[in-house]
């Protein structure tokens, strides 16, 4: 086990899952610390009196002079930097810092990083399961699954990590093998000040990093490189040299590095061109890494798709139902309309709603009126949505999701597919995404 000085003192600035993995690394080293949230009952408040009552813990408003007391703030992905509280610490001369920086400092084993608005933890996955038929020992998590803290052990050969901006907002030096940003579009606007700024925390995933992967069909996805950083594409194009991407042979698609066929696309057993844009993102990370091919296709061969992802729920009278309560921006949503529109002979019934953390639904309506034949709308910005969507395409408003599935029903013909892609987040009228796709699933499944 690693030490790490304890001479100063550092505070905790959030309970949650991230917030618990800190409290237990800093408890495993004997480095003293304290905790703070801004909540009155955080999440993982009763695991930490139970298991370490004698940390300082502080509930409620953040105490400035409290904060101040520290020589390094790990603040939660939860909580914005721009808090007034974590300001006034940072220009008194603490550091704030986070999970992953910690983590970085403290991996022995070469990191894949992962980052984008849309697909993280699908690409994450499947690196993760390349490695594992591949023969490495593999630790996966990050913003998906095990907080990095918890993932560190010395038998480790590699770690893939998806992070997410937030956590990147406080990562300094993250020093991946090979790092990459899949895609950039709005998100997550309530936080940021605009598309640069969130640009920027994305790009922290760069720093240090020994190689890169770009994806060719997306400019605001290649950074800034210094001479001699390898640099690998992906795309849905052809690829050239150190690229990889879709090349056609007697009227079949194929996954292709270069010039070489490797895998016809319809082996996939996830559907859609998002899902092929994933699989050659992994095949590019993995590929940097030294992955060898025939372990990374068998894993592609054998993925079947995370839940809530585009995630096939049942079939129904010649009608295909698909589970994306995952899009949570519109980016995800556009990427899940547009895959699986091209994939199938009907039309797509849309599902769409909730809070849309103040993004900008202009670049859905195009999408929509090529490949929809029905959009039913429901959550807090349903009216914001239609107006964006426009008349192309006729739009029901509901009040909940059994009486959105009870109106798809009535609207979607044989060879159509119904899909739930909010382009939103669930908060309005759900705990998480995850219970807005089981609620959706559920009522599918218990159609007659």
């Amino acid at each position: 086990m690693s030490v790490i000085a304890s001479d100063q003192f550092r505070i905790v600035v959030g309970l949650g899952k991230s917030g618990m993995s800190v409290v237990r690394f800093l408890a495993n080293r004997g480095v003293p610390f304290a905790v703070a949230d801004t909540r009155e009952n955080p999440p993982e408040l009763a695991t930490l009196r139970r298991d370490y009552p004698q940390v300082d813990v502080r509930c409620g408003e953040l105490d400035p002079s409290f904060l101040g007391r520290a020589s390094e703030l790990y603040v939660s992905p939860g909580l914005a930097l721009a808090t007034p509280a974590l300001q006034q610490a940072a220009a008194g001369g603490v550091v704030l810092s986070g999970d992953i920086d910690l983590f970085a400092r403290h991996a022995k084993a070469p990191i894949v990083a992962i980052t984008g608005s849309n697909a993280k933890s699908t690409v994450t996955t499947l690196v993760g399961d390349m490695a594992l038929a591949a023969g490495k020992r593999v630790a996966v998590g990050g913003n998906l699954g095990t907080p990095a803290l918890d993932l560190l052990a010395d038998e480790v050969e590699l770690y893939v990590l998806e992070l997410s901006s937030f956590q990147l907002e406080t990562t300094h030096q993250l020093g991946a093998e090979v790092a990459t940003v899949l895609n950039l579009s709005e998100d997550h606007m309530d936080r940021y000040s605009g598309m640069p700024a969130y640009h920027l925390a994305k790009h922290r995933i760069f720093r240090g990093a020994r190689q890169v992967v770009v994806n060719r069909q997306d400019a605001l996805t290649r950074p800034l490189l210094g001479q001699g950083v390898p640099c690998w594409t992906f795309g849905l194009n052809a690829p050239d040299f150190n690229a990889f991407g879709l090349r056609e042979s007697n009227g079949q698609k194929y996954l292709a590095y270069a010039f070489d066929l490797l895998l016809p696309a319809s082996d996939l057993k996830v559907r859609g061109a998002h899902n092929q844009a994933n699989a050659l993102a992994a095949l590019a990370l993995g590929h940097a890494v030294g992955l060898p091919m025939a372990a990374m296709l068998q894993a592609l061969r054998a993925f079947t798709g995370l839940p809530h992802r585009c995630q096939w729920v049942r079939d129904r009278g010649g009608v295909a139902w698909y589970n994306d309560s995952k899009a949570t921006n519109v980016g995800a949503a556009l990427a899940a309309i547009e895959g699986l529109g091209a994939d199938i002979h009907g039309k797509l019934v849309l599902v769409a709603g909730g809070d849309g953390k103040g993004a900008d639904f202009a670049a859905l309506r195009q999408p929509v009126s090529q490949h929809c034949r029905a959009v039913v709308l429901l959550g807090r910005d349903a009216e914001r949505l239609a107006s964006a969507l426009g008349s192309d395409v006729p739009h029901v408003r509901v009040a909940s999701l059994d009486d959105a599935v009870a109106r798809c029903t009535e609207l979607a013909q044989p060879g159509d597919a119904v899909l739930l892609s909010p382009a939103c987040a669930s908060f309005d009228m759900f705990k998480n995404y995850e219970e807005r796709g089981r609620q959706f699933a559920d009522a599918v499944r218990a159609l007659p």
